[in-house]
């Protein structure tokens, strides 16, 4: 049963992770060209050596390395020019002792070349005789055969995002369609008597509707797929319906609002009242030893995420990037042993202090001088999405420390 605690947020995300089985992950297969940022759902063997002939690297003369060996300015070796290979063909020669064909960069080496000798560094003495004016180790200006991916070899291996470079891999290897997993789509409620479409003239009490903006594009840059199903009034049947029909038609849902003790957020409830028809484990953390995001709730329902989020944007955007990214790249298939986050260091530039047991993330921007960056917190209640518009990224301070001195070294977490 759900013990309503103050949790770490590293301790609410656990809970949250080991309640979502594997079952929501599901594949399909595209073009390469449409797997850009894309998670493979299966490892990539190469049917094929990359390159699959040794080719030249540079612009010069394929010959045998040990022709040239001892080859200097004043002491020059002398070789038989026999040959010129253009580029796509297949050599149909063999170079011998003393011999040498001129070579574009890429070109096929032929049967009996080891190495290229760069055009800067022959001279030529004849229409079919150069001297060569410096020695080649046997390999030097030479690609070889698998050199760059072995046939039979991994290339990628599932639950990897795919990156341009990626791409271009599959390419080289004659790969034009891949397994990836696909994109979960997330669904985002917006909730509140006081919120109205961003296209509204505002009256008197009443707010645009923010976070579902700051949510959909976030989850976008995340592997997501966003789909926002509008602003609903504080009413029980009304909120429960909404998530109901969310749950049916999507991975993920959010809840925008609700979170806090007022006696209209009844978000936890509605979560628990749908797992005990729908199954799931309903509410596994509601409070956050967290500074913005402390009322946070996280849910389960019918094997789906949940998730309660605070009403004001800074505390949207610490939250989204503390449990609901984990949450796509985990039913999106992503895995990694690597942290990718975009990080840059920097000094404070001026003292904040901290409540123990709690972890707060200090919204800042960068000042460069001199090539030092300094991190100059921004300042303002959690509510104001310009704190967040003016911010470059996050600093942490962990729940063991009692704030950040001016000058002290720290990693910016980079939005």
């Amino acid at each position: 049963m759900f013990d309503k605690t103050y949790l770490l947020p590293a301790d609410a995300l656990q809970r949250l992770l080991s309640s979502i089985p594997d079952t929501l992950i599901t594949t399909e297969r595209l073009k390469i060209e449409e797997c850009y940022n894309r998670i493979i759902s299966v490892d990539v063997v190469a049917p094929e050596d990359l390159p699959a002939f040794s080719r030249s690297t540079v612009d010069g003369y394929a010959l045998n390395a040990r022709d040239t060996f001892g080859a200097k300015d004043t002491s020059p070796a002398y070789i038989t020019v026999r040959n010129e290979i253009m580029m796509g063909t297949s050599p149909d020669f063999e170079i011998k002792t003393g011999e040498a064909a001129k070579i574009p960069t890429g070109g096929m080496m032929p049967k009996g070349a080891d190495a290229v000798l760069m055009l800067e560094h022959a001279q030529a003495v004849s229409d079919d005789m150069i001297e060569a004016m410096r020695s080649v180790a046997p390999g030097e200006n030479v690609i070889q055969k698998g050199e760059d991916i072995q046939k039979g070899a991994t290339v990628l291996a599932s639950g990897r995002r795919l990156r341009p470079q990626d791409i271009g891999a599959l390419a080289g290897i004659g790969i034009t369609g891949i397994e990836v997993f696909k994109k979960p789509v997330v669904s985002i409620i917006s909730t509140g008597d006081e919120i109205v479409p961003a296209s509204s003239l505002l009256k008197l009490g009443q707010v645009r509707d923010i976070n579902s903006f700051t949510l959909a594009g976030l989850i976008s840059d995340n592997g997501g797929v966003p789909v926002k199903k509008g602003i609903f009034k504080d009413d029980y049947g009304t909120i429960k319906k909404a998530i109901e029909d969310s749950v049916k038609d999507s991975d993920m849902v959010l809840i925008s609002g609700g979170t806090s003790a007022g006696t209209k957020d009844m978000t936890a409830d509605i979560i628990n009242d749908i797992a005990m028809s729908q199954g799931g484990a309903g509410v596994v953390f509601h409070g956050l030893s967290l500074k913005p995001g402390k009322p946070m709730i996280g849910g389960v329902v019918n094997n789906k995420p949940i998730l309660g989020l605070p009403g004001h944007p800074a505390a949207v955007v610490v939250c989204f990037n503390l449990f609901i990214k984990p949450a796509l790249e985990r039913l999106g298939g992503f895995i990694s042993n690597k942290i990718f986050i975009k990080t840059v260091a920097a000094k404070m530039a001026k003292n904040i202090a901290s409540a123990a047991g709690r972890e707060d993330h200090i919204r800042v921007y960068l000042e460069e001088k001199d090539g030092e960056f300094s991190a100059v917190p921004v300042l303002g209640k959690s509510g104001l999405i310009t704190t967040l518009v003016k911010a470059d990224g996050i600093v942490v301070i962990p729940q063991n420390k009692l704030g950040l001195d001016a000058g002290e070294d720290v990693t910016v977490r980079l939005f």
